[in-house]
């Protein structure tokens, strides 16, 4: 069953929305405070965060910052704000979507199975259930994929880089990086065609609705994925750009 998180200065929107998703099936927690909710969060492990931008204390802006320094976890920003510039900020700052205030319970909730999709957390009751049976190798140097023992999970590889899509996990040599999903749907897109050219439109799709139209916010993704995965971001060679056009997976 999936935790929600749900950040917000507003006890009866708090309430509304904590009702809604515990119909729903989802656990639900609530704060309404943003002193201690850095430990909160770490303690609590959500699935997903919902998070206020006007917050006393600390702004949703600032805790995202906190939060994305040491957690990869889905998060939707709510803002009475419908200025792009706050959009744009909380996308380049790793929010994952984001909604203006009002909106529709029905809406919420859709960009939350959204979210827990692109988590590999297909719905409340199977969360952390169960792995893919099927063993995928995609390798940079062509061969076909190879299909092994049925009980292992898929795996992407290029380089020094292998993506466990069903887990989230990448692993860098022997080191696990840690990424958001944002990252990791770009990442896996990429990998999962080495040599690819993608613009920066079809990435965009990739990523859904919310960042169609913002090239900006992409390109800061792709600057902070090659800080993680790069050995000299200044010199990228598993993400490649390719100018005038949009960016491929190198061999490494």
């Amino acid at each position: 069953m999936a935790k929600i998180f749900i950040i917000d200065d507003e006890p009866k929107l708090l309430e509304m929305i904590g009702s809604y998703l515990s119909r729903e099936g989802y656990t639900v927690v609530t704060e309404s405070d943003t002193t201690y909710v850095i430990d909160k969060i770490k303690s609590e492990q959500p699935d997903v965060i919902i998070l206020d931008v006007l917050m006393p204390v600390m702004n949703g802006f600032d805790l995202l910052k906190h939060i994305r320094q040491f957690s990869p976890v889905p998060v939707l920003m709510l803002t009475a704000k419908s200025e792009e510039a706050d959009k744009v900020l909380g996308l380049e700052l790793g929010a994952d979507d984001y909604l203006t205030k009002p909106f529709g319970l029905r809406e919420l909730l859709a960009r939350i199975r959204a979210l827990l999709r692109r988590s590999q957390l297909t719905n409340p009751s199977s969360v952390h259930e169960g792995q893919n049976n099927s063993f995928l190798t995609h390798a940079f140097n062509g061969k076909d994929a190879s299909i092994d023992d049925v009980h292992q999970e898929e795996v992407l590889q290029v380089g020094a880089l292998r993506l466990y899509p069903q887990r989230m996990v990448l692993y860098k040599n022997s080191e696990t990086i840690n990424l958001t999903p944002t990252e990791f749907k770009i990442l896996d897109t990429l990998m999962r065609h080495p040599g690819r050219v993608y613009t920066r439109v079809q990435l965009l799709e990739k990523l859904g609705d919310a960042y169609i139209g913002y090239d900006r916010v992409l390109d800061t993704h792709m600057s902070n994925l090659r800080k993680k995965i790069e050995d000299s971001p200044q010199n990228p060679k598993y993400i490649v750009t390719v100018y005038g056009i949009g960016y491929k997976m190198g061999q490494g």
